[in-house]
């Protein structure tokens, strides 16, 4: 594994852990008021098109962390359509 591997796997560990606290947060106090479901729904769309797009070329770190990633945004989502 190369230095360049290391830091995309790094910026999506950053990233996802960025987004864990949001997720907990929503979940925990079962409010999602402040949260714009279009804002959500359109980080979806570019996660899952960043996967693809790791996919394609084949890279690991693009693809891992996306995944985790969308696994997050996904609750979010979900949290923001049960707790409305």
């Amino acid at each position: 594994m190369d230095l360049i591997q290391i830091s995309g796997y790094l910026a999506g560990i950053i990233i996802a852990i960025s987004l864990t606290p949001q997720v907990i947060q929503a979940w925990k106090t079962k409010s999602t008021r402040d949260i714009s479901l279009p804002w959500t729904l359109l980080l979806l769309t570019g996660l899952v098109l960043y996967f693809v797009y790791g996919f394609g070329i084949g890279e690991m770190p693009i693809i891992v962390a996306n995944i985790i990633e969308t696994l997050l945004v996904i609750s979010l989502i979900i949290a923001k359509l049960i707790y409305k």
